[in-house]
C-alpha cells in the first residue's frame, strides 16, 4: 500500500476534462508572453531535458552563471513575466491552507523523453507556504522521498488533472520524475506533459492582505 511522507497530499482527478482544458488555454496564453526556454544547471551549463517559463511576480530560473534564483524577468526577453491565471490562485486557496498568494507559477513542459531528477524546492524564503503541482497531458511516474536524499522514495502515477501538495513535514521532501508516459493523454495534440508549480517565494509583510 502506498503511503506518502508526512504533508504530501495526492489529490486525483481533481481538475476535470473541462478545467484541464481551460488551464491549457491559459498556459498559452502565458507561453505567448513568456516563451518556453531551455534551462541550464549551474556550473556544468548542461541543458535540463524540460522547457520551461513562469508566471507570476517572480519565476524560477537557472543558469551556468548565476544558478538557481527568482527573478522578476524573463531570462531570454527581459520582460516581466505575465500574471498567474485566476483559477490557479483559486486552486491555490483551495488547498494551500496558507493566508497569502503564491508569487510564482513554473511552468514545464516535459517531452516524452523528459525526466526531472530527485530534488527539493528551497530556493524560497518561506518554507511555511506549500507547493502545489498541477499535472496536464500524458501521465508520469512521480517519486518522492524524504528530507533527506538518501530517505525511502515511493513512486505514483500522476494522470492529468492530477494535484500534489508539498506542505508541512513534507514541503522540504526530495521528489522528481522518473519518466513520462507518451500516449497516455489526448489533452495536449502534440502529447508530452505540463506541470504547473505554484510556490510562495517571500516572507509576507505584516501589512500583505491575505488571498
Amino acid at each position: 500500500m502506498l503511503v506518502l511522507p508526512a504533508g504530501v497530499r495526492h489529490m486525483p482527478g481533481y481538475f476535470d476534462r473541462e478545467a484541464q482544458q481551460y488551464l491549457v488555454e491559459a498556459i498559452r496564453e502565458v507561453v505567448r508572453g513568456a516563451p518556453l526556454y531551455t534551462p541550464a544547471m549551474p556550473k556544468s551549463g548542461k541543458e535540463m531535458s524540460v522547457r520551461m517559463t513562469n508566471c507570476g511576480a517572480l519565476g524560477w530560473v537557472t543558469d551556468k552563471q548565476r544558478g538557481y534564483r527568482y527573478q522578476a524577468t524573463h531570462p531570454v526577453t527581459g520582460e516581466p513575466w505575465p500574471a498567474i491565471p485566476e483559477r490557479l490562485l483559486s486552486l491555490w486557496r483551495d488547498v494551500a491552507d496558507y493566508p497569502h498568494p503564491p508569487e510564482a507559477c513554473l511552468v514545464n513542459f516535459y517531452s516524452g523523453t523528459a525526466k526531472m531528477g530527485l530534488h527539493q524546492d528551497r530556493d524560497e524564503r518561506d518554507f511555511a507556504a506549500p507547493v502545489v503541482s498541477v499535472s496536464l497531458g500524458d501521465a508520469c511516474l512521480f517519486r518522492v522521498g524524504q528530507t533527506t536524499r538518501n530517505g525511502p522514495t515511493e513512486s505514483l502515477r500522476l494522470e492529468s488533472g492530477d494535484v500534489v501538495v508539498l506542505g508541512g513535514e513534507g514541503r522540504l521532501c526530495f521528489h522528481g520524475v522518473d519518466r513520462v508516459y507518451p500516449d497516455t493523454s489526448t489533452l495536449l495534440p502534440k502529447g508530452g506533459r505540463i506541470n504547473l508549480t505554484l510556490r510562495r517565494v517571500t516572507v509576507p509583510r505584516r501589512a500583505e492582505a491575505p488571498a
